[in-house]
């Protein structure tokens, strides 16, 4: 079983686990500020779960690539959209600041 590593906890998901999920499930603050009331409650559309992940998971599928080709968000940056990831094997997981996640500061 995979193990993601987030926020200073260490989870044990399955393969193919929706990154997400799995992070809401162990009381990861995947959110920043109001995002936590207003996203789009993983259809992929608002970008405010974008995270750092090192580590295997699934490629990037269209609703990850183009949320993340709009401002607020860098296309040339290293985030995925956590709601459109799924877990492949061990990994660990940055969240950075601003409503997006999009700043340069981490949070976790």
């Amino acid at each position: 079983m995979p193990t993601v590593t987030a926020q200073g906890k260490t989870i044990q998901c399955e393969t193919g686990a929706n990154l997400r999920q799995v992070l809401l499930a162990h009381g990861v603050d995947l959110y920043n500020g109001q995002a936590k009331v207003i996203n789009c409650r993983s259809l992929g559309t608002c970008g405010t779960c974008a995270v750092e992940i090192q580590g295997p998971v699934s490629a990037a599928n269209w609703k990850d690539n183009a949320r993340r080709s709009l401002p607020p968000h860098d296309p040339t940056r290293d985030l995925r959209l956590a709601c459109q990831t799924q877990v492949l094997g061990d990994i660990t997981v940055t969240k950075y600041d601003g409503f997006w996640g999009q700043s340069q500061t981490p949070v976790w």
